[in-house]
């Protein structure tokens, strides 16, 4: 089986080919600082070739949803030191996500202060889960050139901080919607300066954050997840293949060791004039950098992709949450438990690391 097969990403060596993404857990304190569930949380799925965080929040104005982690405090750095410390003693690898909200927040959680976004467009046909439930979203302040010039350094200082929390790498968040695929989306980047317009001009945020982070910890320890196809967030660009396109070929030319592709979503239908391509095959195609496949992989269909040879690995969300030792089950075609959607965000351990074992 090829997903259980060996592979080297970069300078690490993982022990086979599937790998947790980034799921949000929604456990951490009012100060965004992780607890001992978190380490036995992690802790319980190192199993996983590689293990991707929950995203964390690079500095306190990225913030967009409650008990959510940060990496920009010294207690924050420490409860992270205790998840990374315990996930290498059990032979597994870990990399923090890297995330900035941009327009999906909400000023309940911010400390009363709006969100920024690359325009003052809110987020349409959804609501956002606040500390006081789930709210519409809210119009985001335009984010100054001056602000974009201090964001990019907060996430350069996240991934400094990161790599001394002992992490493996870095993974800039750049799907699902968030402040660096918003940039790249006329549906929330209007701008008119050297930020918005032009395919390059909207490309230029998500180059320059990469080129932070490679500067700061070394193009070994970097990746970047994209979602050129998924609409969430209110994500629609007028012509995705040509913007993504533009994207690939420019972080063709740095140097960084990943790319995790995230596929579309069934549950949120792209526009209509959107391709009907595969990702995997349009864009992974031109990656120069590993691609990690992800979003809807079974076995199955992460066993085929990988015979395909364009990715180099699959990364799974709800199975790798549900069943702690998936490579095991996988191995021994077992059954799978299900993955419990009312406990995903928030709580104690029910849904969290309550999840049987095969063995237990």
């Amino acid at each position: 089986m090829k997903l259980l097969a060996k592979i080297q990403l970069g300078n690490l060596a993982l022990k086979n080919k599937m790998a947790m993404s980034a799921m949000t857990r929604s456990r951490a304190d009012i100060n965004g600082i992780v607890g001992d569930l978190t380490v036995q949380y992690y802790t319980q799925r190192v199993s996983a070739g590689l293990i991707f965080t929950e995203a964390i929040r690079i500095s306190e104005e990225a913030t967009g949803s409650p008990l959510t982690p940060g990496i920009y405090t010294a207690e924050q750095i420490e409860a992270w030191k205790k998840v990374t410390k315990s996930v290498h003693d059990n032979g597994g690898v870990i990399i923090a996500q890297l995330w900035h909200t941009g327009r999906a927040g909400h000023s309940i959680d911010r400390n009363d202060k709006l969100p920024l976004a690359p325009s003052p467009i809110a987020i349409r046909g959804m609501q956002h889960f606040t500390s006081q439930g789930l709210k519409d979203y809210e119009t985001p302040r335009e984010i100054t050139i001056a602000e974009i010039q201090q964001t990019v350094k907060d996430y350069g200082q996240a991934a400094k901080n990161a790599i001394e929390a002992g992490f493996d790498g870095v993974e800039l968040h750049a799907a699902n919607g968030y402040l660096p695929s918003q940039f790249l989306a006329e549906s929330a980047n209007q701008r008119t300066d050297e930020y918005g317009g032009s395919v390059p001009n909207k490309v230029r945020f998500v180059l320059e954050v990469m080129q932070e982070l490679i500067s700061t910890v070394g193009g070994d320890k970097v990746g970047i997840k994209i979602s050129p196809f998924h609409p969430y967030g209110d994500m629609v660009v007028d012509n995705p293949v040509d913007t993504y396109t533009y994207l690939v070929e420019e972080l063709n030319k740095l140097d960084f060791t990943y790319v995790e592709l995230m596929k579309r979503s069934p549950y949120f239908p792209s526009p209509a004039h959107y391709p009907a391509d595969d990702e995997i095959a349009l864009f992974g195609s031109m990656i120069q950098q590993t691609v990690i496949a992800n979003a809807g992989y079974d076995k199955a269909s992460a066993e085929a992709e990988l015979e395909k040879g364009i990715a180099g690995l699959v990364s799974f969300g709800t199975l790798f949450l549900a069943n702690p030792d998936l490579p095991e089950r996988f191995e021994k075609g077992a059954t799978l438990n299900e993955p419990d959607k009312a406990t995903m965000f928030g709580g104690g351990e029910q849904g969290y690391t309550d999840y049987p074992f095969l063995n237990s």
